[in-house]
């Protein structure tokens, strides 16, 4: 029963994830106009920020690794398949703000992930004695 619950928890942080990449890749690309000249991508630098918070935040409830790597997954799946240009020309992550959350977002969850509590202590010295 527990490893039931625990498999429907990694299931909907995945789902999260999923969720954060699709409201975030509609939304990212509003700017603020911070001269006649200047754009700023705020939402962009926005959904990198709100996607680590959330990223970290599992892992840390899960207290393990794979917590931030469900909602970190759910996220690349659904912003890779978005960043692909289909036939018809329509293309959703454009301009600096596009780059801004792909590569931010890239680097959002893996920072999150290295952040996370590891369960269970070290592979490399599991069975020394060692702690």
């Amino acid at each position: 029963m527990e490893s039931a619950m625990a498999g429907m928890a990694y299931g909907m942080l995945f789902v999260l994830g999923a969720v954060v990449g699709l409201v975030g890749a509609f939304s990212q690309a509003w700017t603020v106009q911070l001269g006649p000249l200047s754009e700023v991508p705020l939402a962009a630098c926005l959904w990198v920020i709100v996607l680590f918070a959330v990223t970290f935040a599992a892992g840390r409830m899960m207290r393990g690794k794979m917590g931030a790597a469900a909602v970190g997954l759910g996220w690349l799946i659904v912003s890779m398949g978005l960043s692909l240009q289909p036939s018809a020309g329509d293309f959703v992550f454009s301009g600096s703000a596009g780059l801004i959350y792909l590569y931010g977002g890239m680097g959002a969850v893996v920072i999150a992930f290295l952040c996370s509590p590891s369960s269970g202590g070290s592979w490399l010295l599991r069975g020394s004695g060692i702690k």
